[in-house]
């Protein structure tokens, strides 16, 4: 998300690296060519893992279009420091590349799958009922105890939820519909479909995110002067998998970045067997520059930063959504300097 869950300190040296000068992102990449860029960075990163970092960067925007480019290098801030990082040919890509190879984080998703005997579920589970609650409640929170790269994402966020209630809003509301929220986290959907009237069901994974979006539920219900529900809202610590029902609306925001792609699969059939109108979901797409954006992040891990974390391909979601019976209706792309999200909206056939 860019990610999400991904360990952003690379990616921002090494934006910040490609957009000093005599960088330019508005001239095409000549393979040939030798550049020399100089930057800012104040790192205790390895060098090598530095060089793998500068050269994803450099695959990614020899890869793709000059706007594309832009974009991307448009996001970076000031660091501290220096680093000179010098780039010649088609030969020195491909040496960037195997160092690219040589730090796959392959070895530490191995470590962390055998915690839990290889179960996915249990590691995103064990993830966010430890550490990654933590993370995340700040994060979704309103404390300014938060580094510019997690309000970032709080903001980015913020604005795929704000999406999402715009759409339903606009297709007249969700007073007295039937609505399950799958994977509500700390419940930044969920509360505001409950105080705008829905008949909710939300769970997560997580008892520890469950019960926190049931608290600020209640804060809400207080803070906003609400009348409390003739029907209160459920907050439940189940998997996806488990939930049972049928309800008008199913949505599910920012949690398929936590699997791969056999597994949405899945994820999406069941979603799909529980909603009789529409499905609203959301995932992080993965386009070849968000996936090596992703790739230097993982190059630094954190203790309480990530699951293992995935990218899929919109059409891959799109292709699961019509063997489900859906047809997508609308879609959308958040993308704030650490946060890509695609939003899609799904209707039964």
């Amino acid at each position: 998300q860019q990610i999400q869950t991904g360990h952003i300190v690379a990616v921002e040296a090494t934006m910040q690296c490609l957009k000093q000068k005599p960088f330019q992102a508005t001239r095409p990449f000549a393979s040939r060519a030798r550049r020399v860029v100089r930057c800012l960075a104040h790192l205790r990163q390895s060098d090598v893992a530095l060089r793998a970092a500068g050269g994803a960067a450099v695959l990614a925007l020899s890869s793709t279009s000059t706007a594309h480019a832009s974009e991307i290098l448009s996001s970076a801030n000031g660091l501290d420091g220096s680093l000179t990082f010098a780039v010649g040919g088609g030969v020195a890509i491909a040496g960037l590349g195997a160092l690219l190879i040589a730090t796959d984080p392959q070895k530490r998703r191995t470590e962390q799958m055998a915690q839990t005997g290889g179960d996915e579920k249990e590691a995103v589970k064990n993830y966010f009922n430890t550490a990654g609650f933590e993370r995340w409640r700040k994060i979704y929170g309103e404390t300014s105890e938060v580094n510019k790269v997690q309000l970032d994402i709080r903001t980015g966020h913020a604005q795929t939820v704000d999406k999402v209630l715009r759409w339903v809003d606009e297709e007249g509301g969700v007073t007295g519909t039937t609505v399950c929220d799958a994977g509500c986290g700390t419940g930044s959907l969920a509360i505001p479909l409950a105080l705008r009237g829905a008949i909710l069901s939300a769970s997560d994974i997580s008892a520890a995110m469950a019960g926190e979006a049931e608290r600020r539920y209640q804060e809400a219900l207080v803070a906003t002067g609400s009348k409390v529900p003739k029907v209160a809202p459920k907050f439940e610590a189940m998997d996806l998998e488990s939930i049972q029902g049928s309800y008008h609306t199913v949505t599910c925001l920012d949690v398929m970045i936590h699997y791969p792609q056999d597994k949405v699969d899945g994820m999406i059939s069941h979603l799909a067997s529980l909603a009789n109108n529409r499905l609203i979901i959301s995932f992080a797409p993965k386009t070849l520059s968000y996936s090596i954006l992703k790739r230097i992040g993982e190059l630094f891990p954190g203790p309480s930063k990530a699951t293992r974390a995935y990218l899929h391909r919109e059409e891959d979601v799109e292709a699961a959504l019509q063997r489900a019976g859906f047809k997508v209706t609308k879609r959308e792309m958040t993308a704030t300097n650490f946060y890509f999200s695609r939003l899609l909206e799904a209707v039964r056939n």
